[in-house]
């Protein structure tokens, strides 16, 4: 079976894609890095989602020599300049902190008025191979911040995240209408194709 590593170490991601995968490209394992020898994960110094996304995918194949899936994900707020963006995992200064991270996001809205508190999930989801090959599509899922959390599914700001259109949360959706609808489910869709031309033949 073709293996296929997708670096990551967020179980809630690696199911995501596995769920995606699982129907659209049959035959291909994918393993998350929990699942290969550890390796040292170079620093996201990229400025830009893609970027970002293009050198966590680079380091998994240099390391594994598996072709490997990478994303690079976050909320721009428009009231906010676009931040946190790249640095929405880290954004309380303490790396995947959801809960302290969302905080400061909803203390740093809290004078900002409903009409003005749109937003977007953007990721960025790169496939890097041994050959070479490099591939990698962004999407983006418009919504507004609310003022207080609900739903217990997903992870991260999903819970102050109103989709536009929705009047639930992120978290209040279920794997499958996530994957529907979400910025990765949409990037990593529009990859499922090039996933599959690229490993469909070995």
């Amino acid at each position: 079976m073709t293996q296929l590593l997708l670096a990551t170490r967020n179980a809630g991601k690696l199911a995501e894609l596995q769920r995606l995968l699982a129907s659209a490209v049959p035959g291909v394992a994918v393993l998350g890095l929990r699942d290969v020898p550890e390796y040292p994960e170079a620093p996201e110094t990229g400025a830009t989602f893609e970027e970002n996304a293009l050198l966590k995918a680079r380091e998994a194949v240099r390391y594994t020599g598996l072709p490997a899936v990478a994303d690079d994900s976050g909320l721009t707020v428009d009231a906010l300049n676009g931040m946190p963006g790249i640095l929405s995992a880290r954004w309380s200064g303490r790396h995947g902190d959801d809960p302290a991270n969302t905080a400061l996001l909803l203390g740093q809205l809290a004078d900002v008025p409903d009409e003005r508190r749109g937003a977007a999930f953007v990721c960025a989801a790169a496939l890097v191979t041994p050959d070479g090959a490099e591939h990698v599509l962004r999407a983006e899922w418009r919504g507004v911040v609310v003022r207080e959390g609900r739903g217990a599914n997903g992870f991260g700001y999903d819970p102050v995240f109103v989709p536009d259109g929705l009047d639930l949360t992120s978290a209040e959706l279920t794997p499958a209408e996530k994957d529907a609808r979400s910025h990765r489910g949409q990037a990593f869709a529009a990859l499922l194709p090039v996933v599959a031309e690229v490993l469909g033949g070995r």
